[in-house]
Parts: C-alpha cells; sequence; structure tokens
C-alpha cells in the first residue's frame, strides 16, 4: 500500500510541475486571454487524451477553426504565409503575404492532405463549413485582384472570397462577392436547399445605413447568387453566427450597439451603382440588386444581442433585441427541438429585457426561444471572471416514437482577464445544464506554462462523445504551431445516445454515411455490406474507421439492409432509397 501511495505523491508532483501553455494576447479593448494546455496531461476524473498533434510552421500563422465532416475527419483552417514567401509560381504575381491554408486529417488525427489558395495581395480565411456531401465551403477576406488561384476581379477594397472544394481538397467553384467598399467574411451555412448563406460585414460609407452593416448573400449549390441583403440599424452592427433553419431560412445572431433607425429608409442599390457579385452563369443585372432592411427594435445598453430569421429567400420575418443597460456580446446560435438557444457573455445586471441578475465579472447569458423568435427562458452561469464561451452544443435523445428531443446543452469556454492573472487564468471549461436550464456539472482543464504562447481557437463535441480542441502554440512570437487535441471524457460520453449502428442521411440518395457505435480496437478491420431484402450483397467496403461513405446513386429506390461486421460483434439496420 505504502508504494501506491508513494508514487502517487510522485505523480502528484509532476503533474503540478508540467510545462503546459498558457496565453496572453491583447484584444482590441487591452484584455489579456489566459488560457490552458494545448501541449497538455489531464488529470481530472475521468478524461483523457486520445490523441494530440502538432503541426509546425515557420512563420506566423493564424488558425481560424476547425470543421468536423459527417465522417469524423477535421479540416483545420486558417492564414500562413507559405515557405519562401511566394505563393503559386514566380514572377510578379506571386504572392508575399498570406494565403488560405487547409490541413486535413483523418480520424486518427494523421494528415490526409495539405492546401493553399493564393491571391496576389493578402487573403484571410475566416469561416469553414464541412458540406453535407463530404466536402467544404471557405470564406474568406481577400485584398487580392484576379491572380495566382483567384479568379474574380477585386469588387472594391477587401471582398469576401468564397472557394467551394470537395472531400480531396480540390476546388469545385469560386465566387467574389462585395461592393466598391469593405467587406469581411465572417460566418457561413449550408441551407436544406443545399444551398450556402455567407455573412460578413461592410461599410458602404454614404450608402450604407449605420457606421458598421451587415451582408448577408445566398448562393445556390454551384455558386450562383441568389440574393443579397444588407441589415443594420443607426450605429454600428456586426454579425457573429449564422444558422440554417428547418425551413429552409437560416437565423443570424448580431452585436449590435444600434436602437431603431429613424433616418430615411434606403432604397435597393442596382448592380450599376454599388458592384455585386455575379457569377459566369448569371446576366448582368439579374441578381444585381442589394435590398436594404433597417433595425426595427430598441436598444438597452452599450451593446446587445440582436437575432433576425430569415426565409428561405431572404425575406425577413422577424427580428429581436435582448440587453442591458452595459455590454453584452452574443457568440453563438443553435437548434434546439423547440426552436433555439442563444448564447454569449453579459455585462450587465437585470436591466433593459435581461431578467437575470450579474453574478461575478462577465458571465454567460443563454435564452431559450421558440421557433417564432418567443422568448422561453432566460439563463446565466459565471466561473468568477470575464468568461469567454466559445460554443454551445446541444444534447438530443430520442423518445419512444423516435423523434429527436432536446436533453441539455453543454457549453464551453475559458476565462480572460484584465491586467492581472490569478489561479483561474489557465483554465477551459466545461459546462453542462439540463434542458430546464439546471447545473447538472462543470469541470474545468487546466494547465500551466512558463514558455509557451498558447491560443484556444475552436471547441467542438463530437456525436461520438468525445471533444475537439484546436489552437496555436508558440515558443517564440511569429512561429505559430497549430495544435488539434481529441479529448476523451467519461461524463461527456455518458450523454451521448449510443447505437451500434447509424445511417446518415436516411432516406438516402447518391451516398449515406455508416457509423460504428461500438468499439474497434486499433487496426481492427469492420465489413460494411449493403443487400436487398432478397438477401441479395450489393456491395461491401472493409474499413479501420467508424464511419464510413457508401456510394447509393446507382441503386433503385427500395428497402435496403446494412451490416457492420467485426470478428467480435456486428449490427445491421435498414435504409430507405427514395
Amino acid at each position: 500500500m505504502w508504494r501506491i501511495v508513494k508514487i502517487l505523491k510522485i505523480l502528484n508532483v509532476f503533474l503540478k510541475n508540467v510545462n503546459l501553455g498558457i496565453t496572453k494576447i491583447a484584444n482590441m479593448k487591452k484584455l489579456y486571454t489566459g488560457i490552458f494546455f494545448l501541449c497538455i496531461v489531464l488529470y481530472y476524473k475521468g478524461q483523457e487524451v486520445l490523441w494530440q498533434k502538432d503541426l509546425p510552421t515557420t512563420t506566423q500563422d493564424f488558425l481560424s477553426g476547425v470543421s468536423i465532416t459527417v465522417d469524423n475527419q477535421y479540416l483545420l483552417s486558417g492564414s500562413s504565409i507559405q515557405s519562401g514567401g511566394l505563393s503559386g509560381v514566380g514572377g510578379l504575381d506571386a504572392n508575399k503575404g498570406y494565403d488560405y491554408h487547409l490541413i486535413k486529417l483523418n480520424q486518427q488525427g494523421n494528415k490526409v492532405w495539405e492546401k493553399y489558395f493564393s491571391g496576389n495581395r493578402q487573403d484571410y480565411l475566416n469561416a469553414t463549413f464541412a458540406t453535407i456531401e463530404g466536402g467544404f465551403l471557405l470564406a474568406g477576406t481577400s485584398f487580392s485582384n484576379q491572380a495566382l488561384d483567384k479568379k474574380q476581379r477585386s469588387k472594391g477594397s477587401s471582398d469576401i472570397w468564397v472557394i467551394k472544394i470537395d472531400e480531396n481538397g480540390e476546388e469545385e467553384w469560386q465566387q467574389t462577392i462585395g461592393t466598391k467598399y469593405k467587406e469581411e467574411a465572417k460566418s457561413i451555412t449550408q441551407t436544406s436547399d443545399l444551398g450556402f448563406v455567407v455573412v460578413g460585414n461592410t461599410n458602404l460609407n454614404k450608402n450604407g445605413i449605420g457606421d458598421g452593416d451587415v451582408l448577408v448573400t445566398k448562393l445556390n449549390d454551384k455558386g450562383k447568387l441568389l440574393y443579397q441583403l444588407v441589415l443594420g440599424g443607426d450605429r454600428y452592427d456586426a454579425i457573429e453566427k449564422v444558422i440554417a433553419t428547418k425551413d429552409g431560412g437560416c437565423l443570424l445572431g448580431l452585436y449590435t450597439q444600434s436602437g431603431i433607425f429613424t433616418g430615411k429608409q434606403k432604397p435597393d442599390i442596382k448592380s450599376e451603382e454599388v458592384q455585386i457579385a455575379t457569377s459566369d452563369e448569371t446576366t448582368p443585372g439579374d441578381q444585381g440588386i442589394i435590398k436594404f432592411y433597417t433595425k426595427q427594435s430598441t436598444n438597452y445598453g452599450d451593446g446587445d444581442y440582436w437575432l433576425v430569421k430569415l426565409d428561405r429567400n431572404g425575406k425577413v420575418e422577424w427580428e429581436k433585441t435582448w440587453g442591458g443597460t452595459e455590454d453584452d456580446h452574443l457568440r453563438t446560435l443553435a437548434l434546439t427541438d423547440t426552436g433555439y438557444v442563444v448564447a454569449g457573455e453579459s455585462r450587465s445586471s437585470s436591466s433593459g429585457n435581461k431578467k437575470t441578475p450579474q453574478k461575478e465579472g462577465t458571465d454567460l447569458w443563454l435564452i431559450t426561444l421558440d421557433k417564432d423568435g418567443l422568448e422561453q427562458d432566460q439563463l446565466n452561469y459565471s466561473f468568477g471572471n470575464r468568461d469567454i464561451l466559445m460554443s454551445v452544443d446541444v444534447i438530443n435523445k430520442s423518445n419512444r416514437d423516435h423523434v429527436s428531443e432536446t436533453k441539455g446543452f453543454l457549453i464551453g469556454g475559458y476565462t480572460q482577464v484584465e491586467e492581472r492573472k490569478n489561479s483561474d487564468d489557465e483554465k477551459f471549461w466545461m459546462l453542462y445544464i439540463d434542458k430546464t436550464g439546471k447545473e447538472q456539472w462543470r469541470k474545468y482543464v487546466e494547465g500551466k506554462s512558463k514558455k509557451q504562447q498558447e491560443r484556444l481557437v475552436s471547441a467542438k463535441l463530437q456525436n461520438d462523445g468525445t471533444f475537439l480542441l484546436a489552437g496555436t502554440s508558440a515558443e517564440e512570437l511569429g512561429k505559430e504551431n497549430w495544435k488539434i487535441v481529441k479529448l476523451g471524457d467519461a461524463q461527456i460520453d455518458e450523454l451521448i445516445e449510443k447505437r451500434d449502428i447509424k445511417i446518415y442521411p436516411n432516406p438516402v440518395d447518391d451516398y449515406c454515411y455508416v457509423e460504428i457505435g461500438f468499439e474497434l480496437e486499433e487496426g481492427q478491420e469492420a465489413e460494411i455490406t449493403l443487400y436487398d431484402m432478397s438477401g441479395k450483397q450489393i456491395q461491401m467496403k472493409k474499413t479501420h474507421q467508424k464511419v464510413t461513405k457508401i456510394t447509393t446513386a446507382t441503386l433503385p429506390q427500395g428497402i435496403y439492409l446494412v451490416t457492420a461486421k467485426t470478428n467480435k460483434k456486428s449490427a445491421n439496420t435498414k435504409i430507405v432509397k427514395r
């Protein structure tokens, strides 16, 4: 027994002295962020690093985020200066600035491919979205003209440069979106008609609504422009997030300093007045109109949450503003079984239409809504300092009728402090609340370091119950490595609904994904087999992956059986081919 005690004491001393990471980065308000751990040893109960990947670079690289594909592969995306300072071929048009930089990893975290997309000036990749068929949509801010990989001329000072790539990183189409003024990409989503909504911030000067407005662009699945809309109030407004809604429209989450717009209504702008995106398939002028929507809801403080619901054609169905008398900053949105959850940070006490009291520092403020935007509840939580919310994942579970119902919310974030440090500065935290808002548990992931500068960029829950954390780390400024950590956690795993085999989408069209719910040991092989209802084998694949894509495009309409089998276990389910 004494040996075990001694070993535990040694382990405890070791863990307390492990070099891990903190970040000190200043934002616009001279705030400093102390984060966590990308070189990490976890010692909280039930937590385990399944794998960690370090992707070294030789320049100052910016990681914007990570996208998870439907088959549980990963796309790290950001902006980098390529080795040697040149992009593409040499010559006068060669780029010496930042390019779109992509690295795809498989389910085990091993590199599948690496790609760059380059213009002749600075190009910053801001957002990526994993599309339904397994590819990706990229949206960034481009200062480049037509050169190298950029196939369309610049519209103005800076534009939104959108690129659609397949699962192998090969370009399918691209589009340059913007006006003769300045645009900056922020968020993207794919709608139920397989089109895309791309949102960003714009400054149209005298043609705009306020000091800063939001540009919304809808593209079809081939990149053709369908509509453009500018939203704004009498002051400053900025987009944070867009998500697709079940009715084919989308929901926009904005940070707003504006009240009701009382000025002269802005007329729609024709294409000859402000240059907007067109495509090769578009007759000039066909879609050459930017429509305007001016804010109709009041403001409450220095900054508020502003939600705008658009239908599938870009028409505003409703808008709502929430806030107290201080600054409240919306960060993200998510769908629930009955509507939406809106989440961010609040510095306000109970005031305006904010019903929850301020606890300490900057609190987490969540609002749940029904599908028509009517408030259901307001929720407030605190970790005791300036708490920054990064992610809200809705945990669903099927009821007896196999209908998905919201079970609770898993919230992730970190602590940010103003001009000082304390023991909480280095902690990334997770909070789980049930559907009524009652806190079930909270936990920290903590690290300590004297050398490395670290910054957490993305935190995502996967459908297998693991958590993905991505960020940058550098021992010296200007040489940032990208890092990604896959974290297993017993309490998170318990939240996820388990099935031995899952198919999505189902019914199927041209393809579907088969997810094996039982464990595959390292190196273990599984057989995925498709049968018709007479028992005839249609196709069979051998795989080491838990999620496998199978092609169903040539199948006649009908019902089929899919089996997943290892040398220890098997499972089966039915699919419907439309």
